[in-house]
């Protein structure tokens, strides 16, 4: 897959990675256009091709009690109103078979969850809406098996597919990073490292997940110098008072000093890999 399939998506510097960064989930409309304005901003004076990324709902949740949208078609007009006033690309997770068809009509990327990736079925219906399909490595997964997630996207005639990995189980309630599986799985695919979903803690006794926030700096820079082809980062302007996934975002304060050390390493490493 070439950046340029991608519609929107402005592949302004070719050493630079590129950008998925956003919400976890949208809350509504006021927040997302300000979360988008203010990423754009940064993303266009660091020359990094951006997506903005927002969950339209959230099926997978530890209690049924846990927040899981505003309502689909409300949520994913937003998603096509920040793509069509900041011109940028957008991408939003599905969960069934039949969102797909619904959410390519707003969607640029369709992405297929972690503990979905497997599921054959909706693999296929997000290739045959000739959408690019960003495919979340399983928690439960090696990065070599990953090829045959990608097999049944190209299958479909679909070449527009990417890799994401999003950590690995560790135990119980912890997940880590093998970074050796990032130059596996760009064997495969275009491979993103899904910073802030890879520091989460799931499977907390009082059944919302935890985090480590503190570590994204340090997961990020890592994922840059192996040569990760995307960076996935989800970001709110109040992580402490967002709906869902809260315990692992990046302050949205903090995303530009962040991506400037990224660009920095990237400008260093590219010329090795």
């Amino acid at each position: 897959m070439k950046l340029e399939q991608i519609p929107k998506l402005k592949h302004t510097h070719s050493d630079n990675f590129f950008l998925l960064a956003g919400p976890c989930a949208v809350e509504g409309e006021e927040m997302a256009l300000r979360i988008a304005e203010k990423i754009v901003e940064i993303t266009h004076k660091l020359e990094i091709p951006y997506v903005f990324k927002g969950s339209f709902k959230k099926a997978n949740r530890s209690r049924i009690d846990s927040f899981t949208g505003i309502g689909d078609e409300k949520a994913l007009k937003i998603l096509r109103k920040v793509s069509e006033t900041f011109d940028v690309p957008t991408v939003t997770d599905i969960h069934e078979v039949s969102d797909a068809a619904m959410a390519a009509e707003y969607v640029d990327i369709l992405q297929i969850p972690a503990f979905l990736v497997r599921q054959t079925d909706l693999v296929v219906a997000a290739a045959e809406t000739g959408k690019t399909v960003n495919l979340k490595k399983g928690q439960f997964m090696s990065p070599e098996s990953m090829k045959h997630a990608v097999t049944k996207v190209t299958d479909c005639q679909n070449e527009q597919v990417m890799i994401t990995d999003r950590g690995t189980m560790f135990g119980y309630q912890d997940m880590i990073v093998d970074f050796r599986g990032i130059p596996t799985m760009k064997q495969f695919a275009p491979t993103v490292l899904d910073v802030t979903h890879s520091l989460q803690q799931p499977n907390q006794s009082v059944g919302v997940t935890g985090g480590r926030p503190e570590m994204i700096g340090t997961i990020a820079r890592a994922g840059i110098a192996v040569g990760v082809d995307g960076i996935f980062i989800e970001t709110h302007f109040d992580p402490a008072n967002a709906k869902s996934d809260g315990a692992n975002m990046l302050h949205l304060d903090n995303l530009e000093s962040l991506l400037k050390k990224l660009v920095a390493i990237r400008k260093v490493t590219s010329q090795f890999q």
